[in-house]
């Protein structure tokens, strides 16, 4: 099937088996590979993009069903000259060990801080409360993506310190 996708801001046009998954589009297909495969199965959220600025897992999503969606992967996330601030904030926190979850970790902070900032609930949200930024809160929403060298406490640091750089 065609189908044209914008990737990091520019428009891509693939012909793809209908069974392709996004994250496979655009490591196989694109050549991006810093989104990474995983689990296969969403569980561990190393594949996290942003799709149309929300974040999900690509391994569990079919690229032919974003014909004319943006997406952005973390090659589309600050420059080699110029870091994104949450990219910036990973660093200064050694946020980060392996590496093999960090690029998830990144765009999936990026949706979440937008969640936060436009209200949306999470399970820690007391219903008709406004979320808080919290550590839990943080822990919640981040909690789709797993560092299986336990770098959750830079991690949450990481993403105060983006934060306040960002606000």
């Amino acid at each position: 099937m065609r189908t044209t996708i914008t990737v990091n801001g520019e428009a891509r046009s693939l012909d793809l088996d209908p069974r392709t998954t996004l994250l496979d589009a655009l490591r196989e297909h694109l050549k991006l590979t810093g989104s990474k495969k995983g689990c296969d199965h969403g569980q561990c959220g190393a594949c996290t993009v942003l799709v149309n600025g929300v974040r999900i897992n690509s391994c569990l999503s079919l690229a032919v069903a974003h014909d004319g969606d943006e997406v952005v992967s973390i090659e589309g996330v600050g420059t080699v000259e110029k870091l994104h601030p949450v990219q910036q904030a990973f660093l200064t926190e050694d946020a980060f060990q392996c590496g093999y979850c960090t690029p998830g970790q990144i765009c999936s902070t990026l949706g979440m801080l937008q969640e936060l900032e436009a209200g949306w609930p999470s399970q820690e949200t007391a219903p008709d409360a406004k979320p808080a930024f919290t550590d839990a809160e943080i822990r919640e929403r981040m909690s789709g993506n797993i560092c299986r060298c336990s770098a959750y406490p830079q991690i949450v640091a990481a993403i105060r310190r983006a934060a306040e750089a960002m606000a």
